[in-house]
Order: structure tokens, then C-alpha cells, then sequence
């Protein structure tokens, strides 16, 4: 089998507020061809067409490609020899970022093809399988007043049965005493039995002493992690705030590669790692990423924010992960988010079921898909 074509399609929906950290309003989905007539399906999370750019430029020389230009023709089964050959191939211009971004992508892609050519669902194929289900826990943006927040938190507990809750961005960060008010509100929406996360956005830039006084205060109303208070590279913001405070910290949605996360362990002290499957390097590189993390005393708890394919590619990761704590649930009400993968995860008691098909377990909407395309309209695929 070989590959005979890498679709980078951008989408986007007509209206898009770019204000808000919500990143389901537009999307890169990759589709992997190949000669078997086996399509493979990936996503990215960051800039479209940014993303995009990488994938569909031509060779440069060694170590400056175009992605596309590595892959085509190449066995898609040979997925570690993949991964190396693209990393090679745009280390002059991106061993870091969006050149990973596109990599993780394709990454996804080519583990779907494999489990569709093997028969078997891709949590098969980097096990041991250690569960079949995951708790899930809501992922929304945070209101700007407390009593948004309580309707917020009490209308997803009550609505879809959540058992876990996180609210991040919006106002976090403005002003410290609002922010613990806010958490405040959602911690009493909750109730006993409900976990209250909170994401402050990098609303704290490296600002560790506010940081700290604010995570003590999140300690006392019994928060369970704080994520991404600071800048990415506020590294030793990280360490003084992780020193200091009892609450779990959490960051690295921006992170890439085992590299870059060794350094957010090692300087930054972090409890928690979020590498994005759809960012980090892909569903290979999530995994060399959640061995480090292990061998440290690190939890893994994979970031997981666009559509119904990001949900499935973590699902399938979380599946064999020692810990996974969690999945995260994107509740974005964008079509999107709601409607790009005809699969749409549905909640059973607070937790969501590892797809058990052959591949990834997703199938694309192909109305959704030619709706929201934006540019060349993608190659037909039949059913």
C-alpha cells in the first residue's frame, strides 16, 4: 500500500468571533489517500492555513520540505519512519509549532489507516488497552459574572450529567479577586460531587506571586487543578507557582515533542501534562510524551478541544494511558464541534466510550465538510 495524496481542507464557519479561545469555530482536517483506496482522517488545532502552507510546499532541500512531498508514495504503515522523515524534513524551518502541528495531523491520519487495514480500532494498536470508557469532564469558557457561572456549571451537570466541569479564559486573569469569586460560584454550582477545574488562560503572563495567592485561595475551595496560568516559556513562573501551592498545576496544550515537554517537567515542575494530539506530534508522539511524564511522577491528561475527531484520537490515547484521569469534552455549540464527524460521543453516568471499530471510529460528514471548505473544494470519497 502506498500513499497517494495528502488534503490538507481548511474550514471555517461564516461568522467567527476571534476574540474568544475557541478554536471549533475553524479547522484543518487532513485526509491521507492511498492506493488501497484507504482514506485516513487527522485534524489540527492551530492555524489553518498556516498549517496548511507546511503540508502542501515543495522541497526545499533536506531539511527544509513541504510535507506532502515526503509522504507521497511512501508505505503509510511505516508510521515511526513517517514520523522521523517529516521531523528531518522541516528542521530548518520548525522543530517546534505549527511544523509539529502538521505532523500531528498526519500522524492521526496514518494511524487511522492502520487500524482500518488491520481491522482494528488504533487503542489496539498502541496498547495494552487499560480501559474501555473515560471519565469526561466539560470543557467550556468561563462566564464574566458569578451568576453566569452558576448557570453554566448547574446547566451542564444537569443537562448532560457531567461529573467534572472546567471553565478557562474569558475575564481570568483581569483581576485577581474576581477570578477567585468566579471560582467560588461554579465550586458552589458543583456541589460535593462534582469536580471544578479551572483554566486560567495564561491570564497571569509570569506573574508567579498572584499566581500563587490566587491558586492558594482555589486550594481552600477545594479546586482540582489550575491550568496554563502563564506564558509557555514562564517557565520558572511555573516552578515558583508549582513550589509553593498544594493544588495540581496543569499546562502544556502549547507544548511540543518529548523535548519540549521535558523541559516543562523538569524547569517548570508541573503535575499535570496536556499535549494536544492534535499539536504535540500526534498520537506518537502523545505516547513517548505520556512515558516521560510517567517516568517523572507526571500525570498525562491529553488537551482535547475542536471536533468529534480530536475527541476520538484522545479517547483512543486515554484508553492506554496508566493514569487518564480524564477526556475533555468540548461543549462548543459550533457546527463544528456538534457535527463534522457523523460519531457524536455521547455521556454515560460522566463518562464517554473508546470508539471500537477499525482506525480512529470517525466518519466524516461529507455535507458539514462541503459546507464549511474554504478554497478547493476536497476529493470525493466514496462511502
Amino acid at each position: 500500500m502506498k500513499i497517494t495524496e495528502v488534503e490538507a481542507i481548511i474550514l471555517r464557519q461564516p461568522v467567527l468571533d476571534e476574540s474568544i479561545a475557541d478554536g471549533s469555530q475553524d479547522d484543518l482536517v487532513i485526509r491521507v489517500h492511498t492506493d488501497a483506496g484507504i482514506v485516513g482522517i487527522g485534524e489540527v488545532d492551530s492555524a489553518p492555513e498556516v498549517v496548511k502552507a507546511v503540508i502542501d510546499a515543495p522541497a526545499s532541500h533536506a531539511i527544509a520540505s513541504g510535507l506532502r512531498h515526503v509522504l507521497v508514495g511512501r508505505d503509510p504503515l511505516e508510521i515511526e519512519a513517517l514520523w522521523d522523515a517529516m521531523y528531518r524534513a522541516a528542521i530548518y524551518y520548525g522543530r517546534r509549532g505549527v511544523a509539529l502541528h502538521a505532523i500531528s495531523g498526519i500522524d492521526i491520519a496514518l494511524w487511522d489507516i492502520k487500524g482500518k487495514a488491520l481491522g482494528k480500532p488504533v487503542s489496539e494498536l498502541i496498547g495494552p488497552v487499560q480501559r474501555t470508557r473515560i471519565r469526561a469532564y466539560a470543557s467550556t469558557l468561563m462566564p464574566n459574572t458569578e451568576d453566569e457561572t452558576r448557570r453554566k456549571v448547574s446547566g451542564l451537570i444537569d443537562q448532560y450529567g457531567f461529573t467534572a466541569v472546567k471553565l478557562g479564559w474569558g475575564p481570568l486573569g483581569q483581576d485577581a479577586e474576581h477570578d477567585v469569586k468566579l471560582a467560588r460560584a461554579a465550586r458552589v454550582a458543583a456541589g460535593d460531587k462534582v469536580d471544578v477545574l479551572i483554566d486560567a488562560g495564561l491570564g497571569y503572563a509570569a506573574d508567579a506571586k498572584t499566581a500563587i495567592r490566587v491558586g492558594k485561595e482555589f486550594e481552600q475551595l477545594g479546586i482540582f487543578w489550575l491550568e496554563e496560568p502563564f506564558l509557555p516559556d514562564e517557565l520558572e513562573a511555573y516552578a515558583q507557582l508549582a513550589d509553593e501551592v498544594n493544588i495540581k498545576v496543569a499546562a502544556g496544550e502549547e507544548e511540543t515533542t518529548r523535548w519540549g515537554f521535558r523541559e516543562l517537567v523538569e524547569r517548570g515542575h508541573v503535575d499535570v501534562v496536556q499535549p494536544d494530539v492534535t499539536r504535540c506530534g500526534g498520537i506518537s508522539e502523545l505516547l513517548h510524551i505520556a512515558r516521560l511524564a510517567q517516568e517523572r511522577g507526571r500525570a498525562t491528561v491529553p488537551h482535547a478541544w475542536k471536533s468529534g475527531i480530536i475527541k476520538a484520537a484522545s479517547l483512543h490515547v486515554n484508553g492506554v494511558l496508566p493514569d487518564a484521569w480524564f477526556q475533555e469534552y468540548c461543549v462548543a455549540e459550533t457546527p463544528l464541534n456538534t457535527r463534522l464527524t457523523r460519531q457524536t460521543f455521547p455521556l454515560k453516568d460522566g463518562y464517554v466510550d473508546v470508539p471500537s471499530v477499525p482506525g480512529l471510529g470517525v466518519d466524516l460528514d461529507p455535507e458539514i465538510l462541503e459546507q464549511y471548505a474554504v478554497g478547493a473544494r476536497p476529493i470525493p470519497v466514496s462511502a
